[in-house]
């Protein structure tokens, strides 16, 4: 992983952004065009036989004309537009900024539209929760590094954190790039994978996180986590997946599906846990742990953890730490 890992905007992210709407735009525009002219096909021909079959005769030249016709109208079934258009993260992005609007800063729906547009044509799947825990709980969670060898110890197979190799401040967040080694001689990850690689974690704004997971020869699956506070006690978690893998996309979709179902049922009970712990009062800048698997959690309550963000949900962080 290098320091390029880290996604700044620019001009040709904004004109990313713009040449997706566009094209998300014209893609509707074709299908209703499309769709459009199935029923006037259908009529065009209708009126033909009818015309054809009202003196009791068919000449060669109506002939003629109504097989030109089925000609056309199976010509134009085929001529389909594309609907495989890859919007899952778009998708994902309208969605996150319709719940987010009422409160959340139009530069954190810009850096994450940004990093998304990016990464589109690599998505893979998105997934959609409303979890009965704080929002708090969750971005505690996924920034604290060693919840990958402890609460994923099922599903990693005793994949440990053995060594934070990098820290990058940034002025919404922070990077982190940590080294990750297979402790199990039985894992099945070995299959593609080397024992000791390097993976990242970056925490682009208080409401989102990445985590970019390497595979094999520069190949990797990237996980973009957006949890938006719904009240006090809810939240709602938007989970989308990323890969350059060239695997077959159904199977790799299927795999990922799991994967994702898999690791969200080992986060509830430690989720609730939190919650029922008060996270609120659990996290604070004196009480996080200085250790540097812990660097992003510190990172977000310095920047956020005084702010007065609103709505009403959000208040309590200002006592929050780690």
């Amino acid at each position: 992983m290098t320091s390029g890992i880290l996604p700044t905007k620019s001009s040709q992210t904004i004109q990313n952004i713009q040449s997706l709407e566009l094209s998300l735009l014209m893609t509707k525009l074709k299908n209703n065009i499309w769709a459009f002219g199935i029923p006037s096909w259908l009529f065009g021909i209708t009126d033909r036989s009818f015309a054809s079959l009202a003196d009791g005769y068919i000449s060669p030249i109506e002939i003629f004309q109504l097989l030109t016709a089925f000609f056309f109208f199976g010509s134009w079934l085929c001529l389909k537009p594309e609907q495989s258009f890859n919007s899952g993260g778009v998708d994902t992005i309208q969605r996150y900024r319709k719940d987010s609007h009422p409160y959340l800063d139009e530069v954190y729906i810009s850096t994450v539209q940004s990093r998304m547009v990016e990464l589109q044509d690599q998505h893979m799947i998105s997934q959609e929760y409303i979890l009965p825990v704080p929002y708090l709980c969750q971005i505690y969670h996924l920034l604290n590094l060693k919840h990958l060898e402890t609460i994923h110890n099922f599903s990693l197979n005793n994949l440990k954190v053995i060594n934070v190799s990098q820290i990058q401040p940034t002025e919404m967040g922070g990077m982190v790039k940590f080294q990750t080694i297979l402790d199990s001689p039985a894992n099945a990850l070995r299959i593609w994978r080397q024992p000791i690689v390097e993976a990242g974690l970056i925490l682009h704004t208080p409401y989102t996180v990445e985590l970019i997971i390497p595979v094999y020869n520069n190949k990797h699956i990237t996980v973009m986590f957006n949890a938006i506070p719904l009240n006090e006690n809810e939240h709602k978690l938007f989970i989308d997946i990323y890969s350059n893998l060239e695997w077959p996309k159904p199977l790799l979709q299927t795999i990922l599906h799991f994967a994702a179902c898999l690791t969200l049922f080992e986060d509830l009970p430690y989720l609730r846990k939190l919650a029922e712990r008060n996270i609120y009062r659990l996290v604070n800048l004196s009480g996080l742990s200085d250790r540097e698997t812990m660097w992003l959690m510190r990172r977000f309550v310095e920047l956020y953890g005084a702010r007065n963000l609103e709505p009403q949900p959000l208040r309590a962080i200002e006592a929050v730490g780690e």
